[in-house]
């Protein structure tokens, strides 16, 4: 991965304060001017005198050039962008795959079970910055909203924009898993890991079964963390619509097939976690975070850009076309 930052800055910055030079001599010209003579010409000389004239304003003006240019350049201005490069094959590679279905807006969890989700996983996506995450979505099927990438700004976007009417009504854990492991199949990190969340039970008969699903992860090196979320007992749930198209929450028995998820996570040499509030929730991630740990070191590469030159050919111009002009006021003279 490379990310680039654009800079600038002076590489020996100290050398500017000799511009301060420029004061006592912008003092000194100003006081020659208020005590030097005037001159009166004639009409014949006017021309000649104008052009004269002009000639000496640039040759006060050109010392200035010289002098701040040379300076600049000593100063050595230069533009930089910082590369920060990554080797992906060492990373973890990320893939939360999340039930959608419409029992996540129950509120055993504050203020439903998808609100609180959503912002504890941004946060746990964020505190992943070596590492690509991807995002699936599941309900009575699943979709890939993101596949694995290190542009976490997408993902949590992604995550911002859930929602349990996109997809088919019903609950295929199976279904969720296989399309995570899918993408997580090529990868080359070092560790490939699947969040698998759900607040519920198959309802899909037909859909990938999750034993298959848990197998094929194992023989591609993918371990699951599997997280039941919903509280003991009772909770609000959506279980029909009124007649203005509103959701409609009664109390219903929360119901979760932990048995499955558990089988799921040691198939693959993972863990099952039961989140029954927003605070287990975090901390389920929380342990996640701990217990995969990326070594990925991010290098850091300068590349510069160098504007000294620019200034010493301005100097140099300006020396040239000062010694142009003196010689043209020396034989003006003679």
């Amino acid at each position: 991965m490379m990310s680039d930052y654009f800079n600038f800055e002076f590489y020996s910055p100290w050398f500017l304060l000799l511009l301060a030079a420029l004061i006592p001599m912008l003092i000194r010209d100003l006081r020659r001017r208020k005590t030097a003579g005037i001159l009166v010409p004639s009409v014949s000389s006017m021309k000649a005198n104008n052009t004269i004239t002009t000639v000496l304003w640039l040759l006060r003006l050109s010392k200035y050039i010289i002098f701040s240019a040379l300076v600049i350049a000593m100063a050595r201005p230069r533009t930089f962008t910082i590369s920060q490069n990554q080797d992906d094959s060492k990373g973890i590679d990320i893939m939360l795959s999340v039930d959608v279905s419409l029992s996540m807006l129950a509120k055993d969890l504050e203020p439903d079970r998808l609100t609180a989700l959503r912002k504890i996983a941004k946060n746990f996506v964020a505190q992943r910055p070596g590492d690509r995450i991807g995002l699936v979505t599941y309900s009575g099927e699943a979709f890939t909203k993101v596949p694995v990438t290190s542009d976490h700004a997408v993902v949590q976007q992604e995550l911002d924009e859930l929602n349990p009417l996109e997809l088919l009504p019903g609950t295929a854990i199976g279904e969720g898993l296989a399309v995570a492991v899918t993408h997580l199949r090529s990868s080359k990190a070092k560790s490939k890991i699947i969040i698998l969340m759900t607040d519920g039970v198959n309802t899909i008969e037909n859909a990938m079964p999750t034993q298959v699903g848990a197998e094929l992860a194992r023989s591609s090196g993918i371990r699951v963390y599997a997280v039941g979320i919903g509280t003991n007992g009772y909770a609000l749930m959506p279980t029909q619509t009124d007649i203005f198209g509103d959701l409609v929450f009664t109390e219903a028995e929360v119901k979760i097939d932990e048995p499955t998820l558990r089988e799921i996570a040691q198939t693959t040499g993972g863990k099952y976690f039961r989140a029954t509030s927003n605070e287990s929730l975090a901390q389920v991630y929380e342990e996640i975070n701990q217990l995969e740990k990326s070594d990925l070191k991010m290098t850091k590469l300068y590349n510069y850009v160098e504007y000294f030159r620019i200034f010493l050919w301005i100097a140099l111009g300006t020396l040239l076309l000062d010694a142009l002009l003196r010689w043209i006021v020396y034989r003006g003279l003679n």
